[in-house]
């Protein structure tokens, strides 16, 4: 009987060693296997969605570096332009997407302004995204007719109190970029002005120049040909540092309103969810993608400036740039047309 005790505790034990012995195993091959995919990351193309139609300023900014990441992190970064929407289209399609960082999304500023003018969207375009680097920023630049008496800021402020209600502005659109910095500098500044928004920057332009808007505020890289063609005098920018495509000019923070901050930006998100070394190499090849002398010679062409953040740079200007334009939408009053 007592051999018979002793014969089944060890069995028992031995059972006990072998499921443990597999348990452990299953374990350590399930994390070594986590790990290795990680660490093996990429080992297919990766899809960069861009939610605006090829050639315009988000779809180039994105599509410089991702072709210089393909020569760094392994893999091809093949641009996917799935435009509509004001870019929730393709963002979507993103927030769908398995976190693996196999699809990322390259997007622009008004990411994080459409949750505040668009009420009903389908996703959460701070909560459904891993942040993974900005880009580049872009100022804006104040412009005004060649033959305009406004030669500075103060020019401005002074001509629109003396002059209430009789001062407009164009922009590409309402509740763009271009026509949010106009509604911030009105409250900056305290005074009026009356909106008037155009399908996209060149007619808006067009009508500037001829006389028929008497300012506005656009990106560096649509006003340069008419300001350098000697149709439109550049007056500031709007971030709080001079821009180094126009360095002659001044802020419109330096200019009497300390903190004064608009830039449009662009960046790469991955989905919610992406593995945290994924988005960290990422980020790496991007930021070495934008300290290449030919990607920084294009950006600058553009009048952009090159970032390269890291992901948690990147998530705390999100969140600080979500305020703000919120902030802005709502103090202004901003709708869509």
């Amino acid at each position: 009987m007592k051999n018979q005790l002793k014969k089944s505790r060890v069995l028992g034990l031995l059972r006990f060693a072998i499921i443990s012995g597999f348990s452990l195993g299953v374990l350590t091959t399930g994390s070594l296997s986590i790990a290795q995919t990680n660490s093996a990351f990429p080992n297919q193309s990766i899809r960069m969605v861009v939610p605006y139609p090829p050639g315009g300023p988000t779809d180039i900014t994105a599509r410089v570096v991702a072709a210089e990441m393909s020569k760094t992190i392994g893999q091809s970064v093949v641009i996917d332009n799935r435009p509509g929407a004001s870019g929730m289209i393709g963002s979507e399609m993103v927030t769908k997407a398995a976190p693996d960082g196999y699809t990322l999304l390259a997007n622009a500023s008004i990411h994080v302004i459409n949750p505040s003018v668009y009420p009903d969207m389908r996703f959460d375009a701070i909560k459904d995204f891993t942040p993974i680097t900005l880009l580049a920023q872009v100022p804006l630049v104040l412009v005004v007719p060649a033959n305009s008496p406004i030669k500075s800021v103060k020019d401005l402020v002074e001509f629109a109190k003396a002059n209430p209600g009789k001062v407009n502005f164009g922009s590409a659109g309402s509740a763009s970029a271009q026509h949010l910095a106009g509604e911030s500098f009105k409250i900056a500044a305290g005074i009026q002005m009356q909106h008037i928004p155009y399908k996209g920057s060149a007619p808006a332009l067009t009508d500037l120049a001829g006389g028929q808007l008497q300012l506005m505020f656009d990106s560096m890289p649509s006003a340069t040909p008419m300001i350098n063609s000697g149709k439109l005098r550049a007056i500031a920018v709007t971030t709080t540092t001079r821009a180094k495509a126009r360095p002659d000019l001044p802020t419109i923070a330096e200019s009497g309103f300390p903190g004064f901050d608009i830039s449009t930006w662009y960046a790469y998100w991955a989905p919610k969810g992406t593995p945290a070394d994924i988005v960290e190499k990422l980020a790496a090849s991007a930021a070495q993608a934008l300290k290449n002398p030919e990607v920084i010679a294009k950006y600058e062409a553009m009048g952009a400036e090159p970032v390269g953040s890291s992901p948690a740079e990147f998530a705390a200007y999100v969140e600080s740039e979500a305020k703000k334009w919120s902030d802005i939408v709502k103090r202004s009053g901003a709708k869509l047309d």
